[in-house]
């Protein structure tokens, strides 16, 4: 961190002015804090040995507060290397011999259940990761006719129509008709990016009864259902009706929880919309499910909750860019502007809020990494505030694999208290601070059903310093320390419910009760 000009912070307001900065309080009834663990890393090693660090984890987990895990993609992918973000075959979840392996890249089937049979025991859900936007590795070209388009914008056509032979044809020979008789061809699919008979890659639009680019997705690039490799159909109601079975078998096997859904704007929205509600119909279950929309633009995150009639949440992702400027800009960042352009502060029901993820980590093409040094103070401003439904990321708290120099260190030591901080403490309604471009801060008054609950939360960019913060009438008389260790000083609540806490340089403090 690069500090601003040096000067000292201190708010020392009277109560009237003080008044002004605080958001009315938002109650809500008590219960545990749902937290979010993304339980992979894009470099999670290829030892199959996943599953079982995950089954090991469980209790650790549950004691540390985290309430659900998302898994990375559990079926067969490319190859045994694949993260499963290049899918097979959605029925071998590391069962059968496909592709050169039994297992996946992170263990077999039974192993996988055995890891969450052990988070539910924990009362630990599970999320499957969802990858429905296209299908790799097929086991036979077909000849397909197909036209190319402009990458930049796809609804133009830039040659006439010829014969190529795509990567289309999907049997499945390790697993025959196991689960599911369904085989894919070329109709089932929209596009390709590979002629196998010319040696070409370009993005082809397939010719045919009905074939046009599903609407309505992203509209960048004209339209942007084409991602990668073939491209899901979701116009063709054979293939519709599969995948919704499959969701519901996917759910019932491995007894999940909820959803994550990979590359959402690629994917025809009143489809998600459909399968989402049809699993749910299928297996009785809320099945939470949270949608990965990439655009750094809270308006299209809204047109698209509008679209899936609000029946799923979103990323977060404005919020991730917010904290990645905060971090990089060399205490610059206006640290009133954090909740800018955001879907918590607009659908705070709907955000999942997160700091970091297997996309935006170093050497990934989304990469946007949020700083080593700022992460304390993000998950501070995720975890103990009242909105959103936060998410902590795995390379975060044990570290990044990858062979680049910027990789992330274990920050499970400044993390976990954190997580102690909303397990225990975060509950009641909140009073905001965010009043000064370095300082800013929160506090929750607790509540009756949470013993001790209640906190004061200060961020600060830049140098350090003071607020004067209400924690509530409640917490009268109280003494509080800062739970993350930072600071070594105590604040005496006094008879009005104010309390004057304090933050250094760059750096986070979160007092809770002693």
């Amino acid at each position: 961190m690069i500090q601003k000009r040096k000067r000292t912070v201190s708010f020392r307001l009277v109560l009237m002015c003080t008044l002004l900065f605080v958001s009315l309080p938002i109650t809500k009834t008590s219960a545990v804090n749902g937290t979010l663990m993304q339980y992979f890393e894009w470099y999670t090693p290829n030892d199959g040995q996943h599953w079982k660090r995950l089954q090991n984890d469980a209790e650790h987990l549950s004691d540390i507060g985290i309430t659900a895990v998302w898994i990375p993609p559990a079926y067969k992918g490319l190859s045994q290397s694949d993260n499963g973000y290049g899918p097979y075959d959605l029925y071998d979840l590391g069962e059968f011999q496909q592709k050169g392996t039994v297992r996946t890249k992170y263990g077999t089937k039974s192993e996988l259940q055995d890891a969450i049979g052990s988070l539910h025991s924990r009362n630990v859900q599970v999320y499957g990761d969802v990858v429905l936007n296209h299908k790799a590795g097929a086991d036979a070209t077909e000849d397909v006719t197909a036209v190319e388009v402009n990458p930049a914008n796809r609804n133009q056509e830039t040659s006439e129509e010829y014969q190529i032979k795509a990567w289309t044809d999907f049997r499945f020979p390790g697993r025959g008709n196991t689960y599911s008789d369904f085989k894919w061809h070329w109709y089932h699919f929209d596009g390709a990016d590979w002629d196998e008979s010319r040696k070409i890659s370009r993005i082809f639009k397939f010719r045919g009864e009905g074939k046009a680019w599903d609407w309505e997705v992203s509209s960048e690039n004209g339209n942007y259902d084409y991602l990668m490799y073939a491209d899901v159909d979701y116009d063709n109601p054979d293939v519709v009706a599969e995948t919704k079975k499959w969701g519901n078998w996917y759910a019932n096997e491995l007894s999940l929880d909820g959803f994550r859904i990979d590359a959402a704007k690629h994917i025809k929205f009143s489809f998600l919309r459909d399968w989402v509600q049809a699993v749910r119909q299928a297996t009785g279950k809320e099945m939470f499910t949270v949608a990965e929309y990439w655009q750094n633009n809270a308006g299209k995150l809204e047109n698209y909750l509008n679209k899936t009639s609000f029946n799923q949440s979103v990323f977060d992702v404005p919020l991730h860019f917010n904290l990645q400027a905060a971090s990089s800009q060399g205490g610059g960042y206006d640290m009133r502007r954090l909740l800018d352009g955001t879907v918590v502060s607009r659908h705070p029901e709907k955000a999942v809020t997160f700091v970091e993820n297997h996309d935006t980590q170093p050497g990934q093409s989304l990469e946007s990494t949020v700083q080593t040094w700022f992460k304390p103070l993000a998950y501070a401003f995720i975890l103990t505030r009242e909105s959103g439904y936060p998410q902590v990321f795995y390379g975060d708290m044990y570290g990044t694999k990858g062979t680049s120099p910027k990789e992330i260190p274990s920050l499970k030591d400044n993390i976990e208290p954190i997580l102690k901080a909303r397990k225990e403490y975060a509950y009641g309604p909140q009073h905001d601070y965010i009043d000064h471009p370095d300082v800013i801060g929160w506090t929750r008054e607790g509540d009756s059903s949470a013993a001790k609950s209640g906190l004061a939360a200060l961020i600060t960019d830049g140098p350090g310093g003071s607020k004067r913060m209400y924690a509530g009438l409640k917490n009268a008389g109280e003494t509080w320390y800062d739970i993350t260790g930072n600071r070594s000083d105590t604040v005496k609540i006094g008879s009005d419910g104010w309390g004057e806490f304090h933050v250094n340089d760059g750096s986070v403090s979160i007092y809770v009760q002693k």
